[in-house]
């Protein structure tokens, strides 16, 4: 991206443009360093269909702020930064998972404009727009206030050049909607330093998040406050300014979930000084560090830009919820509470406490990007899930603001889990850490809950389940949360039963693996030999009649049958027994993917129209998790090259292009998109989420010629992954053969161990199908 454009307001005075061209005694942010990988990131991408916790950009990664303007503040969905609307309406400092923060504006106030509290948003324009991971920058029209953006991982830095600093002034916006949240009790409190406020902001409940969870603030100016007005109407306040000194104005603006005092904190330990282009190369340094574990050769520059925004897209999301001393917001009991992680020798928290999303397909994205490529940062969120469990007695699904929000169905966590102990990256209390999970797994525990099911234990249809082996539709007459729909319960279900008995075998608990083993074949009770598709069975096992494969929901969970029916991860050739042969069922995927490849592979390109009926009732649909692995069923149906054809087939249709207009066409979130993305064009899978007894990574199609993986040295003895893919190309998408490590590989997949050692995989690329390379023979 070229950062060098010329401003092209036409609104602007000569006086306008002057100021705009002027030095004002400041360096030129992107010339400070090297931009590395960060300047590959195009952060606009799908913001025309963005929500609120899906775009950032003076963030850090998981940062417990994540500043960015808002164009759009009225909702989760259509909210946050719309590349569409034109309006500034604020800077605010929490984009998260059901929660937002305060939100500052800088404007300028005379005795003429009465109406600042209410008629304070300022058109912008994209051209003026600089925009890179951990630094953001636009032109407010109306008060001709250049803003800059940037971020630690806990404090809000803000810099505003006025064309004159006669009426200065920042605008808190404390009360009213925010996103997701309705905030209410936002008050600021004087300070003894003329320099400095204090304040708070209670977001309150919402159906998905049902205790409020408060924000408290400290924040510093490089100018004296001269004022302080409250409106009375809308409870929110303006900070006045005197002339300020070369009309610039900063702000350092640090937060938490438990105390105005540890805000403070945060802000001495992360930011004492007033450096703010020293800021935006740490930011830039911290984002290059990460997206250059993975380095990429071959492909167009596009494509290129558009892999390292994937990857920068699973590296962001969830969110940090504990301060820099390692206090915390504890929700999960009846009365609020302030946590403290555990520390280590020198005072600081062994790890991070975090809000999350659902882990609701995880097991195809994260688990295994994660878990090759950033192993410290799996190791760190199951840290965090198990002081929820030692806080509320659950391992959680999806916590926001320190509080269960039974977001999704299942117990979504556990392979995330299992797959971070087959992998060594958790190697300690493993009994504990199973005793937990297997909780969640009975009665008492999280598959008990339907979605946001916060007072009852019945939508999970769990009892049905374990009684009858399968989760009817209808449950019963009465709506106990979310996503009550019973054949994907009970795929679910089963998957993760699995996923758990390979981790009570690893650690001996024979009898429990052989109770859950058996439990993760209930899948079968609800395939319907007739129709050919997973079908839903009501209480008295009578099979829907009205059943439509194409009909969206209705007993599937943001999918239909004929999505839903290849969720058996575990146990493939299975299913494929079900469907007469591996031929049959390949021949029947096959099909869907031609049916899929008409709409694209996606029910639309935004989540929200994955309902309408002309979207709907596609077979596959790579826009959301439920379906997302079919083309790698292929490998196991023994039909591999089906998957180098498909799954390059997707990348190039639903993942590909650098538009605002589309990006993910679906719901990207919290990085599980963008890790798929990565997965794919890497030409890497895990069907089975790294659950099994001897994780393996599975092999098709990448992308690029050349894949470097940096390997974390202190989790896996290798130093390097390469993958060659020779002779690569847009019509070269088959391997014709494999070498491993020097030896021919006549597999497709490696263990994941093996692959931890280091080494490299030499791809010999084709034009043609090799329909004999990794096919078992019979």
């Amino acid at each position: 991206m070229n950062f060098k454009r010329i401003y092209n307001i036409k609104v602007c005075s000569v006086l306008m443009i002057v100021f705009l061209f002027s030095s004002c005694k400041e360096k030129n942010v992107h010339n400070t360093q090297e931009a590395g990988f960060i300047e590959k990131v195009y952060p606009l991408l799908d913001t025309e269909n963005s929500r609120w916790f899906y775009f950032t950009s003076a963030s850090r990664p998981f940062g417990m702020v994540n500043l960015s303007p808002d164009t759009e503040t009225n909702g989760a969905w259509g909210s946050g930064y719309r590349y569409g609307t034109d309006t500034v309406k604020g800077f605010s400092h929490v984009h998260a998972w059901q929660l937002s923060g305060p939100s500052i504006m800088p404007v300028e106030y005379d005795s003429i404009n009465k109406n600042i509290f209410k008629n304070y948003a300022s058109k912008f324009n994209h051209q003026t727009e600089k925009v890179n991971p951990g630094y953001h920058q636009i032109i407010l029209e109306k008060y001709h206030i250049k803003a800059e953006l940037t971020s630690t991982k806990r404090v809000g830095f803000h810099r505003y050049q006025y064309q004159n600093g006669n009426n200065a002034a920042i605008l808190f916006n404390l009360n009213g909607q925010l996103g997701p949240s309705l905030m209410l009790g936002g008050s600021i409190q004087k300070s003894d330093n003329p320099y400095r406020i204090t304040g708070q902001v209670t977001n309150q409940p919402t159906f998905r998040r049902p205790k409020e969870c408060t924000v408290y603030f400290s924040a510093h100016f490089n100018q004296p406050i001269k004022d302080i007005k409250r409106d009375s109407d809308t409870g929110n306040y303006l900070i006045y300014f005197d002339k300020i000194n070369d009309s610039q104005l900063m702000v350092k603006m640090a937060i938490s979930y438990t105390s105005v005092q540890n805000a403070e904190i945060n802000l001495q330990e992360e930011l004492p000084d007033w450096d703010f282009e020293k800021v935006v190369d740490d930011s830039h340094q911290e984002w290059n560090s990460l997206l250059s574990r993975i380095e990429i050769e071959g492909g167009s520059e596009e494509q290129q830009r558009r892999f390292y925004t994937d990857l920068w897209h699973a590296l962001q999301g969830r969110r940090t919820i504990s301060d820099v001393n390692g206090a915390y917001p504890d929700n999960t009991g009846d009365e609020f509470r302030i946590g403290q992680l555990p520390l280590d020798e020198n005072k600081k928290p062994l790890f991070n406490h975090y809000n999350s999303d659902s882990f609701w397909g995880a097991q195809w994205t994260i688990n295994t990007l994660w878990g090759l490529v950033y192993p410290e940062i799996m190791d760190e969120f199951t840290q965090s899930m198990m002081q929820y469990y030692k806080d509320g007695g659950l391992i959680p699904r999806g916590p926001s603001g320190g509080n269960y929000t039974y977001v999704m169905t299942g117990a979504s966590s556990t392979p995330f889990f299992v797959s971070a102990i087959q992998k060594g990256i958790i190697t300690s209390n493993l009994d504990e850490i199973y005793k937990a999970l297997k909780k969640n797994h009975m009665t008492g525990g999280i598959m008990e809950k339907a979605g946001y099911e916060h007072n009852t234990n019945i939508g999970g249809g769990l009892s049905n389940y374990i009684d009858d082996n399968y989760v009817p539709y209808p449950l019963s007459d009465t709506i106990y949360g979310s996503h009550q729909d019973g054949v994907s319960q009970t795929l679910e279900y089963a998957y993760q039963d699995w996923s758990l008995a390979q981790l009570a075998t690893k650690l001996g608990y024979d009898e429990d693996a052989t109770y859950f083993l058996k439990r993760s074949e209930n899948y079968k009770n609800v395939y319907d030999s007739i129709s050919g598709w997973m079908r839903p069975k009501n209480k008295d096992g009578e099979w829907k009649s009205d059943f439509d494969p194409y009909q969206i929901e209705n007993g599937f969970i943001e999918a239909n049958a004929a999505q839903n029916t290849w969720f058996v991860p575990h146990d493939l050739n299975g299913l494929a027994q079900l469907m007469n042969g591996s031929e049959k069922a390949a021949d029947k995927l096959n099909q869907s993917f031609l049916e899929a490849q008409k709409l694209g592979f996606t029910a639309g390109t935004s989540h929200d129209r994955e309902t309408h009926p002309e979207y709907s009732r596609i077979p596959i649909n790579y826009g959301n998790q439920p379906s997302i692995q079919t083309a790698f069923v292929f490998n196991y149906l023994n039909k591999p090259w089906l998957t180098q054809y498909w799954s390059r087939k997707v990348v190039d249709d639903v993942y590909e292009g650098i538009k605002t207009s589309r990006g993910y066409n679906g719901d990207e979130d919290q990085g599980l998109m963008g890790s798929l993305a990565v997965l794919l064009k890497m030409g890497m899978f895990s069907m089975k989420g790294g659950c099994s007894l001897e994780p393996k990574i599975e092999l098709s199609s990448p992308t690029f010629s050349t894949i470097r993986i940096k390997l974390n040295p202190s989790y896996y003895s290798g130093k390097e992954l390469i993958i060659e893919a020779k002779n690569n190309s847009a019509q070269n998408i088959y391997i014709q053969s494999a070498n491993w490590k020097g030896k021919e590989l006549n597999s497709w997949h490696i263990s994941q161990s093996d692959m931890e050692n280091g080494g490299t995989l030499i791809l010999n690329m084709g034009k043609e199908p090799n329909k004999q390379w990794a096919v078992q023979k019979k």
